[in-house]
């Protein structure tokens, strides 16, 4: 495994985590839902930032053929660290594609005008409206710096298909967006080679 992947995972291990009182992403709602056949049942329904939460995936590929993952920390799996595919939340009204142009440019400084949406899933039916898009990002060139949120901390990496691969045999890419997205767009490749 790269250097850089090894000292981003160490970088953003997660040492303490202290719970707080307030909750400031995530809310849940309850509803008693009524169905058509006069039966009731009663749901939660999980919002982020008050909003159902609604993202996309991209799986970015560069003129050389290099994948874009990106690492940061995700404090509550057992490594507290992740490795997998750059993602964000799909703004108030935005078109996904948009979406995914923008988070691929905040998150790495890479942009494609070469993208391919690859299907759209649900997140989780039974508790979230929260759907995500999946798109193949090809061609990505580099067009200028990272532009995180503040509390957003991600380093991006360049790998071959090889290391890649590796990345997922070895229980490293643990993310599903990312090991689907990944598994779907590798026949896509495969595919216009």
């Amino acid at each position: 495994m790269k250097e850089e992947i090894i000292n981003a995972l160490e970088e953003f291990k997660t040492i303490c985590k202290t719970p707080q009182d307030k909750n400031r992403f995530l809310s849940v709602e309850s509803y008693l839902c009524e169905l058509n056949n006069g039966k009731t049942i009663q749901r939660e329904r999980i919002l982020k930032n008050n909003k159902d939460g609604s993202a996309v995936v991209i799986y970015p590929i560069t003129e050389d053929g290099k994948i874009i993952l990106a690492i940061e920390p995700r404090v509550f799996t057992a490594r507290t660290v992740g490795i997998g595919l750059p993602a964000g939340y799909i703004e108030e009204g935005e078109e996904p594609t948009i979406a995914a142009r923008r988070e691929l440019r905040e998150e790495t400084g890479y942009d494609s005008d070469n993208l391919i949406h690859l299907g759209a899933f649900y997140q989780d039916q039974g508790c979230s409206a929260a759907f995500n898009h999946y798109f193949l990002a090809l061609d990505c060139k580099e067009v200028g710096d990272q532009k995180l949120d503040p509390s957003e901390y991600i380093k991006y990496v360049l790998v071959d298909y090889q290391e890649l691969d590796e990345l997922l045999d070895n229980g490293y890419i643990t993310g599903l967006n990312s090991a689907y997205l990944i598994e779907k767009g590798r026949s896509y490749v495969r595919r216009k080679d």
